[in-house]
């Protein structure tokens, strides 16, 4: 069952506690108050954001929680400055209040806006329908079955000889969308997305540690816990055992080491060495407070080597099951998959309606989908894609890459990274590594992390896996923006073999 984007095909499965709301009549009444005070472009964008959160820690419910966000938003050019406004009043009146006060804010921005907002083309898209790819609905499971299932979970990591203390946790999340504009737009949408997680923590004879599950975020219903897309009893099974052999693991001797590292780990240097480093925002300067701008310059456009001739990402804000995949962005512009590296050279960046105007020449003058708010209380940002690496179609297997190697690591789950504001000096731990010696496993090694600068680490990539080892991956937390926005989103790879990479020992490190 896969998201669509056709007028009215979806129009079934949409909730109707959120169908059942003024949505429609508030965006005509704010619309018309905005084209009446003058208004170039204004848009309405009413949402409803369900949240529920399970946490259990040795078998006991540690807290459940259920929040909501319920509001709409205005948002106008008018005398070439952009206005704002939000409000909670579902009343037609009370949408007009909004729609006036974004027309006000437009007013006074418009004395200290030096260059006229203008947004890219977009084809009208009239009353269309869009729903995510699930089959059963979270938040329509009684809490006390999830939480029973959480529970299992630790109580059986905690029969390992190494565990002391188990958690897990399962993060839900119902989104629902009605964007209007007076172009003539308008898109009724619903997904949602899941983090589901546990963690077996021990103590050796002289450490600390934790061993988590790298299952990873998923766009996906409660299937994704009962119907075998992932292995969770295997996971559970395995994880007292490895988190046994890390504890007695000797601690790595740092130096130069390959590396073949599996998507459960690259997926995170791929979301900050590459994602928000090519979020034009950035590179234009424009998003410079919050963690930085990015090095990757719309000057260096065509001719950055970003890495090795065997590096293709992708953006794409289509692809099943992604956290940051939608019909349709808050902008009204229709997602859409497109280049941003290819053959190891920048050649895209991820565009909302305002950087598509500016820079024209990029994805033939039009948006690529990519403006988001995580609330009705905020105004759209642009906001990363789904962002992957590539495989090679008649690719190698994991053991064939590792096979490859002398003397080097096998790196499997994130855990702990740095990067600097631009996006270029960075480091990188795992959840576990392996050495490899001769194309062979031997046994973990604890306290490793790997450091490099982008274009460096990505020029040292020797091989992609093929399609059989690509998998998704992701983050539900990924934050931009002041005042702060958080938004999901996924990140594919294959399995890996990179080349001569810096290892640092942690235990080490931490004396200087």
């Amino acid at each position: 069952m896969t998201g669509t984007s056709r007028p009215g095909g979806d129009a079934a499965r949409l909730d109707p506690t959120f169908t059942a709301l003024p949505y429609r009549s508030l965006g005509d009444a704010a619309l018309s108050r905005a084209r009446e005070l003058g208004a170039g472009h204004a848009d309405f964008r009413f949402e409803r954001v369900r949240y529920q959160r399970i946490g259990v820690r040795d078998g006991a419910l540690q807290g459940a929680s259920d929040t909501e966000d319920l509001g709409f938003a205005v948002r106008v050019v008018h005398e070439g400055a952009w206005g704002f406004a939000s409000g909670v009043d579902l009343t037609p009146e009370g949408a007009v209040r909004v729609a006036e006060t974004a027309v006000a804010v437009a007013r006074v921005a418009a004395a200290m806006t030096t260059a006229p907002v203008e947004l890219a083309p977009e084809p009208v898209h009239d009353d269309v329908t869009w729903v995510s790819s699930y089959v059963t609905n979270p938040l329509d499971v009684p809490v006390a079955e999830k939480a029973a299932l959480l529970a299992d979970w630790t109580e059986r990591l905690r029969t390992g000889a190494a565990v002391d203390h188990a958690s897990a946790y399962l993060l839900q999340v119902q989104e629902n969308k009605y964007y209007a504009d007076l172009a003539g737009t308008r898109t009724t949408q619903q997904r949602v997305r899941m983090q589901p997680g546990f963690e077996a923590m021990g103590a050796g004879a002289d450490t600390f540690d934790s061993m988590s599950s790298i299952a990873p975020p998923v766009g996906r219903g409660y299937e994704y816990l009962t119907d075998g897309g992932y292995d969770w009893d295997a996971e559970i099974e395995e994880v007292p055992e490895l988190l046994a052999e890390k504890l007695k693991a000797p601690s790595v001797e740092a130096g130069t080491y390959d590396l073949v590292i599996h998507p459960s780990n690259l997926w995170l240097t791929i979301h900050e060495s590459i994602g928000h480093a090519t979020e034009l925002d950035r590179a234009l300067g424009y998003e410079a407070n919050y963690a930085g701008t990015s090095f990757a310059t719309y000057d260096k456009l065509g001719t950055l080597q970003y890495g090795s001739p065997v590096m293709h990402v992708t953006g794409d804000r289509t692809v099943e099951h992604g956290l940051s995949t939608v019909g349709y962005d808050d902008e009204g512009v229709q997602t859409q998959a497109w280049d941003i590296v290819r053959d190891g050279v920048l050649v895209g960046y991820q565009l909302d309606r305002p950087m598509g105007q500016m820079k024209p020449e990029l994805n033939g003058g039009r948006s690529n989908g990519c403006a988001y708010a995580d609330s009705p209380g905020h105004i759209p940002i642009q906001r990363m894609a789904n962002v992957s690496l590539q495989p090679a179609a008649d690719g190698p297997s994991t053991d064939e890459l590792i096979g490859r190697v002398e003397r080097g690591l096998y790196v499997v789950g994130d855990k702990s990274w740095s990067i600097d504001m631009q996006r270029f000096n960075f480091q990188f731990t795992g959840q576990r590594f392996y050495r490899i010696a001769d194309g062979e496993l031997v046994g973990q090694v604890r306290d490793v992390a790997y450091q490099a600068t982008t274009t460096d680490f990505w020029g040292s990539m020797e091989a992609v896996g093929g399609p059989q080892t690509w998998e998704l991956h992701g983050a539900f937390n990924c934050g931009k923006a002041q005042p702060g926005q958080v938004a999901a989103v996924s990140h594919g790879a294959p399995t890996s073999l990179f080349r001569g990479v810096r290892i640092l020992n942690t235990t080490d490190e931490a004396g200087h």
